[in-house]
């Protein structure tokens, strides 16, 4: 289990530290894929960075059950999206619900492992 938290957890980063990135630079492919410069996507920035630094934080000390309530919060939103944004084929709908698999996996271990 520690190797998928220590995964999850990386894979935040390794997707967030772009993302974010690109947001603030306003790169050429954000408009397309989240619009153009908003309040909206200043508060998706927001909660992507806050995401960011808590995956930081729990990679350096990663209590279980803290990792699962942060992957639960992102299972849930990415699981949203494709009904929020209204279509399934979109790029980063279909990232959310990759990675949203992915950190079940992860969460469904935390919570076999603290059941015993």
């Amino acid at each position: 289990m520690p190797t998928m938290i220590t995964l999850s957890l990386l894979l935040n980063i390794g997707v967030l530290v772009p993302v974010t990135g690109s947001i603030m630079a306003n790169a050429g492919w954000v408009e397309a894929a989240y619009g153009p410069p908003s309040p909206a996507r200043g508060i998706l920035l927001a909660v992507y960075l806050a995401i960011l630094a808590g995956s930081a934080a729990l990679l350096w000390k990663p209590v279980p059950a803290m990792v699962a309530a942060l992957l639960l919060v992102q299972i849930a939103y990415k699981l949203m999206t494709p009904f929020t944004v209204g279509a399934l084929g979109n790029p980063v709908v279909l990232s959310n619900l990759a990675i949203a698999a992915f950190h079940a996996v992860t969460v469904t271990l935390i919570f076999q492992r603290t059941a015993t």
